[in-house]
């Protein structure tokens, strides 16, 4: 049996109003769209839902069993709806954001702590991965979108443009010597060499520069974060290749150098990543529009 919801809808305000007249009211009806509504649904399930008072209408056994189902289904429609504006408006719901470590902490944290001021209702998920990690992250479905470092080639996602960022090679006080020193990839690879020890986009790109060069870049230490990295430059243990724009303040404050070489290491930039074709949350098209 398929009645129609609006069948329904007449039903439960007759019956919460006891009234033909409010219920045709609260729905801007006439009231004989009211009635002609209430006897199509009476007809539909063969049994009379109503009966006539002296102040309007009263449910029968049957009709107060049906109005029990009704005003339920009537309440979770209410909040569906009322959810559905807190989403819109953004008082509620949850952003999802994959990114590896750095990218968090030295680029999105700002921005972040902006939109969660703005939009405290919304709960924020941080997923943290390498660049491929966070490509299947997207495409499972596990975030809305994606914070990594380019170029990504991929037909399945459209990725905008964010800030450029420089890598360097950077060492502490124990390597002071340097400091003055313009050193070839050779040169360079005679000292213990610290690198990121998961698949990252920066570690690809150093070991295919070094490769294009004819060199094996193998570091003498991996370490599972960037504050790692800088910490164990710092600490002598080696020389750290890091992102420069993440080390500002050591190198301001003078606990870390930059290393000169003889060739020019490339530029990457950060970009926003998404499914193409698929649309956004509120919150997450909230977002985007914060980082563009």
């Amino acid at each position: 049996m398929n009645n129609n919801y609006e069948l329904y809808k007449v039903f439960y305000w007759a019956a919460k109003t006891g009234s033909l007249t409010q219920a045709a009211k609260a729905l801007y009806l006439t009231q004989p769209s009211v009635s002609h509504a209430i006897k199509q649904l009476e007809d539909n399930f063969g049994i009379t839902l109503f009966y006539r008072t002296s102040k309007g209408v009263d449910l029968t056994h049957e009709g107060a069993m049906l109005y029990s189902y009704i005003e339920q289904s009537h309440i979770l429609i209410s909040l569906a709806e009322k959810k559905m504006a807190e989403l819109k408006n953004l008082e509620s719901g949850e952003l999802k954001i994959g990114g590896s470590d750095s990218l968090f902490k030295h680029y999105l944290l700002p921005f972040l702590e902006e939109f969660h001021k703005q939009y405290p209702g919304i709960g924020l998920s941080l997923i943290h991965g390498t660049t491929p990690e966070v490509i299947t992250f997207l495409k499972e479905g596990r975030i809305d979108l994606g914070v990594v470092r380019l170029p990504i080639v991929d037909p399945q996602l459209e990725v905008r443009e964010g800030i450029q960022l420089q890598d360097c090679f950077v060492a502490g006080s124990h390597y002071a010597n340097l400091k003055d020193t313009v050193l070839s990839l050779d040169m360079l690879l005679e000292y213990p060499i610290i690198l990121f020890s998961r698949n990252s986009r920066a570690r690809m790109a150093v070991t295919e520069l070094f490769h294009d060069y004819g060199y094996e870049l193998k570091p003498e230490i991996e370490v599972g974060s960037v504050d790692l990295l800088i910490e164990f430059a710092r600490k002598g243990l080696g020389i750290s290749y890091v992102t420069r724009e993440f080390v500002s303040k050591e190198l301001e404050e003078g606990s870390l150098f930059e290393i000169r070489l003889d060739v020019q290491l490339p530029p990457s930039k950060v970009g926003l990543m998404i499914m193409r074709n698929m649309p956004l949350s509120s919150a997450a098209n909230k977002f985007m529009e914060h980082m563009i």
